[in-house]
């Protein structure tokens, strides 16, 4: 027998994501003996920094910083390890085919300014736009922090757990009423989609196309579907870039954050292993015993969490009757549709925009986030293309150059450009004729887009590098490539998510927990999962 057979640890957790890096950090501050195993030669999951090019660095998949939990923030101490936001002021830019472009940051009074360059009447609503959506998003985020409240039958639970359940509904809806008249709007913004509700508040198509981003970003859904409101709320929940619904840089990339977590860890007693591919989890008796690695290697452990997507860690069971059919069923259900795509570039040099022109000189179209795209019947037409399995003619693009604002990311006087791009299906390139000259018409058909508001952008281009949903997936783990281990649309949110009955990161497996994105309050780099599976587990020993 190995000598990592005979280890025993306290908990085993599989894939060292930054969830998976909080929920070891709480553990090993409880007392638990902790090991992470990282199929990657590099911790941080898809929120992770790399080379692109030599002397060019990007955030490979995820980019910005807004939903980090603070108080993870502050009992991580990720600070003393390195951790450091950048403020991005403005925060958005919008170039618009007439010539004109619209800019967004934290100032209210320039914010309207801009505003009334293409409607009065939009201005004036501005702040109340704002000031709901803050309502809603404090009522709401305590409910992010904890485990969701089950709505369902609660049978198999003790008469314990279902007074507390009753309990919580009752604090729910004390929450509720502090919106007062406005639970039936904020109702809507729940359930429904994004569209109409933009487009009572708005009559500017460049504000509309700007906001309708937010609510599809990730989602394989055009604007005026439901569920995409949810999503365009959940974009403006977090404060970890410096103000509410603001998204800041991370010195060094989003690798950093991470890298703070792993050293947090470490300081900890956790033992972090890269390069352990897990094979299969071991089953015995109606509970999870360890890990196989692809090497050989075998752990033991009395808990097992997986970071993995809910249907990785279930394929990854080592006995097939550890589900039964209706659980495997339900989980063959899950929605992992994408049309995501990372596009990162190393560029030699600034890009000017006519629209606010710079003089080649860092300046407010260059901080923020700069949207490049259709209006909102665009994107509904580029939903509809690529549903039918088409490259769209006017893909929805958010480009960021973090190296505008962090000096670290490249050399001197050259960039690192990041493009967040949709809607690219899976299979696209994969199922193509010639996979290689598709991939070449999608990146044509970006740089062309942002050469139509920033002449000559395609010729920087050094190097670039093309994530579709499927390189996400086979890079990443990302099943079908979502960048949220599931879709954010309300049959997989609070206590649906990942499944009914699953919402509290326990698997029907024992001793098996879930803890990425897959789980509750979802996806975005906040924690949370990470958080809410560690106090599962410390609640079941």
């Amino acid at each position: 027998m190995s000598i990592e057979a005979q280890q025993v640890d306290d908990v085993l957790i599989i894939g060292a994501g930054h969830n998976g890096l909080v929920c070891a950090c709480d553990l090993a501050a409880a007392g638990q003996r902790v090991r992470v195993l990282e199929r990657r030669s590099v911790v941080g999951g898809a929120c992770v920094t790399e080379e692109l090019a030599p002397g060019f660095h990007a955030s490979t998949a995820s980019y910005v910083v807004s939903l980090l939990d603070p108080q993870i923030v502050r009992d991580l101490r990720l600070a003393e390890h390195g951790y450091q936001v950048l403020a991005r002021q403005p925060s958005s830019f919008t170039p618009w085919p007439d010539g004109r472009a619209l800019i967004l940051g934290a100032d209210p009074q320039r914010n309207q300014q801009q505003i009334s360059q293409f409607s009065a009447a939009d201005a004036a609503a501005w702040p109340r736009y704002e000031a709901w959506l803050t309502r809603v998003a404090e009522v709401l985020e305590p409910l992010m922090q904890q485990a969701p409240l089950d709505l369902l039958p609660s049978t198999g639970r003790s008469w314990l757990q279902q007074f507390r359940n009753l309990l919580r509904a009752w604090q729910l809806r004390g929450q509720l009423a502090r919106l007062g008249d406005e639970l039936p709007a904020t109702m809507e913004l729940l359930l429904g989609p994004a569209r109409p509700i933009l487009e009572r508040w708005f009559e500017s198509p460049i504000l509309r196309a700007t906001l309708a981003t937010d609510a599809i970003i990730g989602a394989d859904l055009p604007p005026s579907a439901a569920g995409t409101g949810y999503v365009l709320l959940h974009h403006v929940m977090g404060s970890a870039g410096g103000a509410r619904g603001v998204w800041g840089y991370v010195r060094g990339g989003m690798g950093a954050i991470t890298q703070a977590m792993a050293a947090c860890a470490e300081q900890r007693g956790v033992k972090l292993e890269t390069d352990a591919e897990v094979a299969a989890i071991d089953y015995a008796d109606g509970a999870a015993t360890g890990v196989r690695l692809c090497d050989g290697r075998h752990f033991r452990a009395r808990r097992v969490i997986s970071n993995a997507t809910p249907r990785v860690t279930a394929n990854l069971l080592s006995d097939s009757s550890a589900l039964s059919a209706r659980q495997l069923g339900e989980l063959a259900r899950i929605d992992y549709s994408s049309s995501s795509a990372k596009i990162n570039l190393a560029l030699s040099g600034l890009p000017e925009f006519p629209s606010c022109p710079t003089g080649g000189q860092v300046g407010d179209p260059h901080r923020g986030t700069i949207h490049i795209g259709p209006d909102i019947n665009g994107m509904e037409l580029a939903w509809a293309q690529a549903r039918g399995g088409h490259l769209c003619d006017e893909p929805i693009i958010e480009m960021t150059l973090p190296s505008s604002v962090d000096d670290s990311l490249a050399p001197a006087g050259q960039h690192v450009a990041q493009l967040f791009v949709q809607y690219l299906p899976y299979g696209l390139s994969s199922g193509a004729a010639d996979p290689e000259a598709m991939r070449r018409r999608i990146l044509q058909r970006c740089l062309r887009m942002i050469e139509g508001y920033a002449p000559g952008f395609g010729e920087l281009v050094l190097h670039a590098q093309l994530l579709l949903p499927e390189d996400l997936e086979q890079r990443f783990g990302l099943t079908g490539g979502n960048i949220f281990h599931g879709s954010m649309s309300l049959h997989q949110l609070f206590s649906l998510r990942p499944l009914p009955g699953w919402s509290d990161c326990r698997t029907p497996v024992r001793r098996l927990y879930l803890c990425g994105a897959g789980c509750h309050p979802g996806g975005g780099v906040s924690g949370l999962p990470g958080r809410l599976a560690a106090q599962a587990v410390l609640a079941d020993l």
